[in-house]
C-alpha cells in the first residue's frame, strides 16, 4: 500500500509542471533552458551551485591518460581518491575515507549521461566498472553534498561519466601491454549516429588475477516533431579472477607474497545493460531510462565462502521545466522510478576454522530475497542576478523511497532445515516480509560572484541524504530482526575562487561537513543509524601553459576526517569521538607535465601521491603512503597514424593499493611493479 506521503510526492510535480506550464505560456519557445543533466550533445554545463567546485576532465586529458582502471582516471581530481583493488574492483573516496560495506557505494552518486547507473537503493560499490570511463567525452565530478540536484546517493557528491559523441573522427587502435594486456578500441559515426566500444584482456601480473572486460556504447540523434532528442545504449561485461590480500607487516613488499594470491579459488562475473533517452522540446526537457545489470562472484573474504548472486531490473524517466527571463531562471521538474531487485547468498562448502565459525556460519543459503522500489522526487531551483556581478542561487528537492522486501527463505536466524545453530544461533538473520519507506528533503542555497580578471567567488551551504541499501536493511545478521535505521545526512559549507583565463585555470576550494546518521554495525552485529563524521579540507587545482610548449598540471588535498562519536562495533574494533577516520589521507596530490618536443611529439610524466592513513578506527596502526611516477610519449606519425606510449609505476616502486587492518592482521592489495603499454591508433 502506497502511503500519503509518497502520494504527495509522485502527484506534486505533476501540479506544478502543470502550473508553471501555464505561468510561462506567454514566453518564446526559442528561449534558452538550463540543461536537465547534459544537452543532447555532449556538452558538460558546471553550476557553481551545484557542483560545489566541480572538475570536469575534458576527452583529450581523459585519452592521455590511457587508464586501464579508474584508479588512473581520477587520481587528478582534488578530494577524490578511487583505490585500486584487484582486477577492476575498486573503492572511492570523494571527500570521506575510502568507504566499505554494504551502503558504502550509496555514499556518492555514478550517473551516465546524467542519468543515474544504478537504483537509489540497490547501489554498486565497484560501480565504475559498469561505464565507460575509458572512452567518455567527459566526465564531471562533483565534490560535496548535491542531492538536491541529483537526488538520493549524492551524499559525498556525484561523478557524471557522458557518452554522448561530438564531431571527432573515427578511428581504431590496439594496445599490448606486460602480463599479457591485449586491447582493441573503436569510435565510430558521426553527431547523427555513433559507436564507441573496447575489448580488453589482461593475465594478471599476480597469481590468478587475469581479466576480460568489454564496454560498448551507442547513440542515435533523432527529431520527433517538435523535439529534438538522442538515445544512447551502453553494454558492459566483466569477468574477472579475483586476487585476495596479502597479509603481514609490509607483506606489499615482499617478492615471495605480492606476486602470489592466496584466493586462486575467487571471481567475479557482472554484465550490464542501459538505455537512456533525452528529449527537449521548447522549455521542458525529458529523459526516460531503462536499466538492468547482474553479478555473480565468491565472496572470499568470509568464512565459508559463499556465493552472492544479484540482480535489478529497473526503468524511470526524469522531466524538468524552465522558465529563464532578463535577470532570473526558475525550474521544476521531477523523477520517478520502478526497481525489480534480488539477492541471495549460498555456501555450497562446510565453513572450517573454530568450533564458533562452524556452527555459527552453515552451510546453504543464507539469503534469499527480492525487493520491488519506488523511487519518487520533486525539485526545484531559481537563480536570480541581484546585480551585474552577483548571482544569487537555490535549489531544493523532496524525495520518497518506498521499498517491498519478500523474503523467499525461512524467516529468522536458522538452518536450510529450520534447526537452530550452537553458539547462540547462527550468524545469518532473515527478516519476515514487511514494507519500508523514507521520505527525504535536500536543499541548497549559494552565491557566485564576479571579482574582475576572471577571478570568480563562490560560497554555498548545502545538505546532502542517502536512504538506506537494500542490503542494509535485509541483510542482516545476530538475531537482529528489522533494520530501524534512518537516512545518512550531510551538512556542507564551501568558499572557492575560481579563474578561467584560457591558459591558465585555477581552481581553490575551502569547505567543512558534518555526516550524522551513519549505518554501521554495533559490537553486537547490529546495523545503526548512529555514526558520525566531521570533515574539513582545502583542494587546489592549477593547469597552467608555460610559453608554446609546456604544460603543468596541479592537484593538491589538505584534509582531516574524523569520527563524531564514541562505539564498540563489529569485528573487535572501538571507534573513539576525535579520532581519524581509518583509510583517509591527509594528503592527496598529482603534479603532471607535458612538453611538445617537436610539432608531431609531446612526452611528459605525472607523479601522483597518497598521504599516509590509519589502517583501523582505533588508530593503532598507519599505512606510510606512496609516490608514484608515469611516463609516457606520443607521437604523430601522419595524419592518419599515432603511436602511444605509456610506461606506469616507471621508479618500480613498492606500495600499496589499499591497505587496511582486519582482526588484527594488516593487509594489503599490493600494487603493480613496472609495466608498459604500446598503442596504435588508426585515424579515418
Amino acid at each position: 500500500m502506497v502511503s500519503r506521503a509518497t502520494l504527495l510526492v509522485f502527484l506534486l510535480p505533476w501540479t506544478v509542471l502543470v502550473t508553471a506550464e501555464e505561468a510561462m505560456g506567454q514566453t518564446s519557445a526559442n528561449e534558452d533552458i538550463e540543461e536537465l543533466v547534459v544537452s543532447v550533445r555532449a556538452t558538460v554545463k558546471t553550476d557553481h551551485l551545484a557542483a560545489l567546485q566541480a572538475r570536469v576532465l575534458d576527452e583529450e586529458s581523459i585519452r592521455r591518460s590511457n587508464a586501464l582502471h579508474p584508479n588512473e582516471v581520477f587520481n587528478e581530481v582534488p578530494g577524490v581518491w578511487v583505490s585500486r583493488g584487484s582486477g577492476q574492483e575498486h573503492l572511492t573516496a570523494i571527500r570521506s575515507g575510502v568507504l566499505t560495506g554494504a551502503g558504502a557505494c550509496g555514499a556518492y552518486l555514478l550517473l551516465e549521461n546524467g542519468i543515474p547507473v544504478r537504483p537509489t537503493s540497490f547501489c554498486n560499490v565497484n560501480g565504475l566498472f559498469e561505464v565507460n570511463t575509458e572512452q567518455a567525452s567527459a566526465i564531471e565530478v562533483v565534490r560535496g553534498p548535491v542531492s538536491s540536484r541529483y537526488g538520493g546517493n549524492a551524499l559525498h557528491g556525484a561523478i557524471n561519466v557522458v557518452t554522448l559523441q561530438d564531431a571527432s573522427p573515427s578511428f581504431i587502435e590496439a594496445q599490448i601491454g606486460s602480463y599479457g594486456l591485449a586491447q582493441a578500441r573503436v569510435k565510430l559515426g558521426n553527431q547523427q549516429v555513433g559507436f564507441t566500444g573496447h575489448t580488453t584482456r589482461v593475465d594478471g601480473w599476480r597469481d590468478d588475477t587475469g581479466f576480460s572486460q568489454t564496454k560498448v556504447n551507442a547513440q542515435m540523434q533523432q527529431n520527433l516533431g517538435a523535439w529534438q532528442g538522442s538515445h544512447t545504449l551502453a553494454l558492459t561485461s566483466l569477468d574477472q579472477e579475483t586476487g585476495g590480500y596479502v597479509v603481514g607487516q609490509d607483506s606489499y613488499k615482499d617478492d615471495q607474497q605480492r606476486f602470489r594470491n592466496p584466493n586462486p579459488e575467487a571471481y567475479r562475473k557482472a554484465s550490464s545493460f542501459r538505455y537512456g533517452g533525452h528529449f527537449r522540446k521548447g522549455r521542458l526537457v525529458v529523459a526516460p531510462y531503462v536499466r538492468s545489470s547482474e553479478m555473480d562472484f565468491l565472496m572470499h573474504f568470509l568464512p565459508g565462502q559463499p556465493v552472492e548472486k544479484n540482480s535489478q531490473r529497473s526503468a524511470g524517466v526524469l522531466s524538468q521545466l524552465t522558465h529563464e527571463a532578463e535577470r532570473f531562471a526558475l525550474s521544476v521538474g521531477f523523477q520517478a522510478e520502478l526497481v525489480d531487485a534480488e539477492l541471495s547468498e549460498i555456501q555450497e562448502k562446510p565453513t572450517t576454522g573454530s568450533a564458533f565459525l562452524v556452527a555459527t556460519r552453515p552451510q546453504g543459503t543464507h539469503y534469499d530475497f527480492s525487493v520491488d522500489a519506488f523511487h519518487l522526487g520533486v525539485f526545484h531551483d531559481a537563480r536570480f542576478r541581484a546585480r551585474d556581478k552577483l548571482e544569487l542561487k537555490y535549489r531544493v528537492r523532496m524525495e520518497s523511497a518506498n521499498y517491498r522486501y519478500n523474503n523467499k527463505h525461512l524467516d529468522g536466524r536458522t538452518r536450510d532445515d529450520g534447526t537452530s545453530c550452537g553458539f547462540g544461533g547462527c550468524l545469518y538473520t532473515r527478516p519476515a516480509d514487511r514494507e519500508d519507506e523514507f521520505l527525504n528533503v535536500s536543499m541548497q542555497v549559494g552565491f557566485e560572484s564576479e571579482l574582475g580578471s576572471g577571478l570568480m567567488f563562490h560560497g554555498v551551504f548545502g545538505t546532502g541524504f542517502r536512504p538506506p541499501q537494500i542490503a542494509e536493511l535485509y541483510r542482516l545478521q545476530s538475531g537482529q530482526d528489522v533494520a530501524d535505521i534512518e537516512s545518512e545526512r550531510l551538512d556542507g559549507i564551501e568558499l572557492g575562487l575560481t579563474r578561467d583565463a584560457g591558459n591558465r585555470l585555477l581552481q581553490l576550494a575551502l569547505y567543512s561537513e558534518r555526516s550524522r546518521n551513519l549505518i554501521i554495525r554495533d559490537a553486537e552485529g547490529f546495523n545503526q543509524s548512529s555514526g558520525a563524521v566531521n570533515s574539513h579540507g582545502l583542494e587546489l587545482h592549477v593547469s597552467q601553459e608555460l610559453g608554446v610548449r609546456h604544460h603543468v598540471n596541479f592537484s593538491w588535498t589538505l584534509a582531516s576526517h574524523r569520527y563524531g562519536f564514541t562505539q564498540n562495533l563489529a569485528r573487535r574494533e572501538t571507534i573513539t569521538e576525535g579520532n581519524h577516520v581509518d583509510t583517509a589521507p591527509r594528503q592527496l596530490g598529482s603534479l603532471g607535465w607535458r612538453m611538445a618536443i617537436t610539432e608531431n611529439a609531446t612526452a611528459g610524466v605525472k607523479i601522483t601521491r597518497i598521504g599516509s592513513y590509519y589502517l583501523d578506527a582505533a588508530n593503532s596502526a598507519q599505512y606510510p603512503g606512496h609516490t608514484v611516477v608515469k611516463g609516457f610519449g606520443r607521437w604523430q606519425l601522419n595524419d592518419a597514424w599515432e603511436i602511444q606510449l605509456h610506461v606506469q609505476n616507471l621508479l618500480d616502486a613498492k606500495y600499496a593499493d589499499r591497505a587496511d587492518l582486519s582482526f588484527g592482521n594488516v593487509r594489503y592489495f599490493p600494487a603493480m611493479p613496472r609495466n608498459a603499454q604500446l598503442r596504435l591508433k588508426h585515424q579515418f
